[in-house]
């Protein structure tokens, strides 16, 4: 599978909420730059540190994608909400590294201040 293809085809499943965790890679090592910045290695651990933002997602765009070799850069939109609270937008820069056809590194890049604290 193409790096192309790994990526759109993680985007489309999360799109459908299904299966989107497939596409990462076992050892997958995960890197949220906000402050503090934080590191997770490993897909259950990164499944779990994540399980909250994934299951606030509402709707998201990708709103562009930028490919060279086994790297993408992906700019999306997300729109969020968790239970009480009025739903929120966060624009990301996401930054994958692909190998075969599995993400093997996802750092994340997004201003933390439309957060619910």
């Amino acid at each position: 599978m193409t790096t192309k293809a790994t990526i759109e085809g993680y985007f489309s499943s999360l799109k459908q909420k299904k299966d989107w965790s497939s596409f990462l890679a076992d050892d997958v090592v995960f890197t949220s730059f906000t402050s503090p910045v934080k590191q997770v290695t490993g897909k259950g651990a990164y499944l779990e540190s994540t399980k909250r933002f994934y299951g606030g997602i509402v709707t998201f765009e990708v709103r562009d994608l930028l490919i060279d070799g086994d790297r993408v850069c992906a700019l999306t939109r997300y729109q969020l909400q968790r239970p009480q609270l009025p739903a929120f937008e966060s624009h990301v820069a996401e930054v994958f590294r692909v190998r075969d056809g599995k993400i093997v590194s996802f750092d994340i890049y997004f201003d933390s201040a439309p957060f619910p604290k």
